[in-house]
């Protein structure tokens, strides 16, 4: 979450020189429907969204990101990871072999994420404080002049890349843009989502699931039309630290959802409209990833500075993992050939970097102040929904 977002949840208000600024164009109206009848209804039994990869595996909608499966772009990327910081406001830059620190460059006030745009071609490091966002190349590491965008605390795209959804987490909206001219489109208002901060969707490309941290539920949005369908409550609505990262299963037959409150998970069934149960994890249970094989979902437990490992189809607990010392492990990524988990330590200023195999740690990185998103380059599979390396 967003230092302003907590303090605007919590009741307070911006200072002077953090008051959010009004949106820099009228947004348009979304584009109409194309294949859905209007009033007809949209669920996981939708046509694919126009334009969307086909999944090629109905039971495993992941399995165009295996080890090492790069495309023609992502095989010209540099291996690097980007490491985003809250209070430092920069991003620094790995070396995944040599582990040493090999850039350091400003990016703004709080940055979040660094997200891989929908083809792969560009890295954006997101700053909801300076309403920026950073590009970065992934071919030489560098960054390149920032680019004006609304309170960007994550960021996201639709499945056929014809949008980029900035989640404005202190605004409660999501804000529209066109990802080649950056121009806002559109907005929409998720009033009663407090905290709206990570989001996955249905296979069929036609649903986002975006958690609401600070009002312990999700908002079930209409990817195309651009519309919110409902809200769902979480069985306990925690609205300190409640719900935040979001996974879907591989065969698309349910939700993860990490709600670091409630130290676990909730599931949600795969048509965004109940849950179903909830899976006990760790004190402050907040990242979601799977493997390369798209059979083992790895659960960050920030404040108990442990990884727990499920069956991605089932959710039933397989293992623990502990990293040594007191460790706060958040958000990251795997290598592109799956063997490593790369993680922040958002309370202890560094980069965790675990073995898959077996969990150990393979080596701890200091890094700057508060490491948030950090985003592990390249990623495998076609294209990218965003985040800090969602890929299909």
């Amino acid at each position: 979450m967003s230092a302003l977002a907590l303090a605007l949840a919590l009741g307070g208000c911006a200072t002077a020189e953090h008051q959010l600024p009004p949106p820099t164009s009228a947004p348009a109206p979304p584009p109409p429907a194309t294949s859905t009848p209007a009033g007809a209804p949209v669920d996981v039994h939708s046509p694919p969204l126009p334009g969307m990869p086909p999944v090629s595996d109905p039971h495993n909608v992941y399995s165009d990101a295996g080890a090492n499966m790069l495309n023609d772009v992502t095989k010209a990327a540099k291996p690097l990871v980007y490491v985003p910081h809250t209070k430092s406001g920069d991003v620094w830059v790995i070396d995944p072999v040599t582990f040493a620190v090999v850039g350091k460059y400003p990016a703004g006030i709080e940055v979040q994420h660094v997200v891989p745009s929908h083809d792969m071609r560009m890295l954006y490091a997101t700053d909801d404080l300076g309403n920026t966002v950073t590009p970065f190349d992934p071919n030489t590491g560098k960054p390149d002049k920032r680019i004006p965008v609304i309170d960007p605390y994550n960021m996201y795209y639709t499945p056929d890349g014809s949008a980029a959804i900035v989640v404005a987490e202190a605004r409660k909206r999501l804000i529209w843009y066109n990802p080649k001219t950056w121009k806002q489109e559109s907005e929409t208002l998720t009033p009663n989502c407090a905290g709206i901060d990570h989001a996955d969707y249905t296979p069929n490309g036609r649903i986002g699931v975006f958690t609401c941290e600070f009002d312990g539920r999700v908002a079930v949005v209409d990817l195309q039309t651009r519309t919110l369908l409902r809200t769902i409550d979480m069985p306990k609505r925690n609205r300190h630290m409640g719900p935040q990262d979001i996974k879907l299963a591989p065969d698309g037959s349910v939700f993860y959802i990490a709600d670091s409150d409630q130290n676990g998970l909730w599931v949600l069934d795969g048509a965004a409209t109940k849950v179903i149960k909830e899976i006990p994890t760790g004190p402050g249970a907040h990242g979601l990833y799977l493997d390369r094989e798209a059979k083992r979902l790895f659960v960050t437990n920030r404040h108990e500075g442990t990884v727990s490992v499920l069956d991605a189809y089932t959710g039933a607990p397989m293992t623990k993992w502990k990293i040594p010392g007191h460790a706060s492990p958040d958000m990251g990524g795997l290598s592109a050939d799956g063997k490593q988990l790369w993680l922040s330590g958002r309370y202890n200023d560094a980069v965790y970097v675990l073995s898959t195999d077996d969990g150990h740690l393979i080596k701890q990185i200091p890094v700057g102040k508060g490491p948030h998103g950090l985003c592990v380059w390249p990623q495998t599979g076609r294209y990218s929904l965003g985040h800090t390396g969602i890929t299909r």
